[in-house]
């Protein structure tokens, strides 16, 4: 699986209106396993978007598709910037296929 956690700036006081964006161009994403989009309740114009993909591929060719290239155009002028970008190796979580098995490295001193 291929994971993205990212926090983005909005235009200040422009916040929810970026959120409703970026949940607009989201709903049929091939290869898409979780799209959660938050606010940072430390920032009133930040928000945190969390993604998980079955592979980077599958995000890759998201970014092509009609509806998200229309709601990356539609938020852009609402996007001051990004904070952070990072990317992760999901292994297991509620919501998830199971792959393979996990198995939690044994505390020290075990």
């Amino acid at each position: 699986m291929y994971g993205l956690i990212g926090r983005m700036r909005a235009v200040p006081g422009q916040r929810d209106a970026l959120l409703g964006l970026q949940l607009e161009g989201s709903g049929d994403m091939p290869g898409c396993l979780s799209y959660i989009v938050a606010r940072d309740p430390a920032d009133a114009d930040a928000i945190w978007v969390t993604e998980v993909w079955t592979d980077e591929a599958s995000h890759k060719a998201s970014l092509a598709l009609p509806a998200v290239q229309a709601a990356i155009a539609r938020a852009r002028p609402l996007i001051a910037g990004f904070d952070s970008h990072t990317v992760t190796e999901p292994v297991a979580g509620i919501g998830l296929p199971k792959i393979g098995t996990f198995s939690p490295p044994l505390a020290s001193g075990s």
